[in-house]
């Protein structure tokens, strides 16, 4: 069945899970904990859990508790944390007998290879045979904590067919409207990976660093209507606003959008330094409130990126960052 953007775009906003209220009540292990709720006069902020990549427990269990810690009702799931909880194999280090900077010989250098290829050949094929009942279950351990999950980011474009199938009925368990990967140039990828988003009715999302532009997304708007931004606004702003302002850019393709990643930067010509926010050059207020004032529905998506600061660590940057967003939308 083909859906029409309109149906589509229905679909997908329904099939996002409600957010938790402060102050109810949780079940399971996480009795006795406020459920957070970042869904602030009517904008949501969410966090990429690529913040917290710093600290040393990467499980899933453990990012839910930085997540809810950090007061944030909304994600975006990194891969690491949802296939090490779904039993994704792990591999050594294949080769490399020598320290850092040492020179490998040839069978070294062979053996690192052949372990690579082993290694990916063993992560396909699990990716293609496991059960998606881990995922459902990851899925309900959020919610239950108040947490939804708005999109995963597992996707690449030189995947197989048969793992995009994987990504999408992940995407699916999890209760994801889209799927983030980062945007490939090529336009045949483009089209495939939209042909792909369109069927399963759970749009891809592209992410962009210093290519973002006002016209950066075309092709891939073009190719598909399942093709759809995660554009990345300090990343813009670093990359010197080409064709517009960051708030123009969600003006003009607020209908393209899943999801905007926030963070602030100085601008191209002050250095595009990833710096504390409030210090940096992205309009993070503007954007914000031109969120609430168009009643854009789509995620606003915190990413500490900047250097923590001595004595910190990254769930109090981001409660930070999360406060700093709250402050924005009074």
């Amino acid at each position: 069945m083909i859906y029409t953007r309109r149906e589509f775009t229905k679909l997908a906003l329904t099939a996002a899970p409600a957010v938790g209220l402060i102050g109810q009540p949780v079940s399971g292990a996480w009795l006795g904990q406020s459920r957070p709720n970042s869904l602030i006069n009517g904008v949501q902020i969410g966090a990429i859990t690529y913040s917290f990549r710093s600290l040393p427990d990467q499980s899933a269990e453990a990012t839910l508790r930085y997540v809810v810690d950090s007061g944030v009702s909304a994600i975006e799931l990194m891969d690491g944390p949802a296939e090490a909880f779904a039993g994704r194999p792990t591999s050594g280090r294949g080769g490399g007998r020598g320290g850092r900077g040492a020179q490998l010989t040839p069978e070294q250098v062979a053996e690192q290879r052949a372990a690579q290829v082993a290694a990916q050949a063993a992560l396909k094929a699990w990716r293609t045979s496991v059960s998606m009942d881990k995922y459902k279950a990851l899925r309900k351990m959020y919610n239950d904590a108040g947490v939804s999950i708005y999109a995963v980011k597992i996707l690449s474009p030189n995947m197989s067919d048969e793992e995009y199938e994987y990504v999408f009925d992940v995407a699916e368990a999890l209760g994801c409207t889209h799927t983030t990967l980062e945007l490939p140039n090529d336009e045949a990828q483009l089209k495939h990976i939209g042909d792909f988003a369109m069927r399963r009715k759970i749009y891809a999302a592209f992410h962009t660093h210093l290519q973002g532009s006002m016209t950066a997304f075309d092709r891939a708007f073009a190719l598909s209507p399942g093709n759809m931004a995660n554009v990345d606004l300090g990343h813009y702003v670093a990359a010197g606003n080409i064709g517009g302002t960051a708030v123009e850019f969600l003006e003009k393709h607020h209908a393209r959008i899943s999801s905007v990643h926030i963070k602030d930067r100085k601008s191209k010509a002050n250095g595009g330094e990833n710096v504390p926010w409030g210090t940096g050059d992205t309009p993070i207020k503007d954007i914000l409130q031109a969120m609430k004032a168009r009643a854009w529905k789509f995620p606003a998506t915190v990413e500490v990126e900047y250097r923590i600061p001595e004595g910190s660590e990254p769930v109090t940057e981001t409660k930070k960052c999360v406060q700093y967003c709250a402050d924005a939308l009074k």
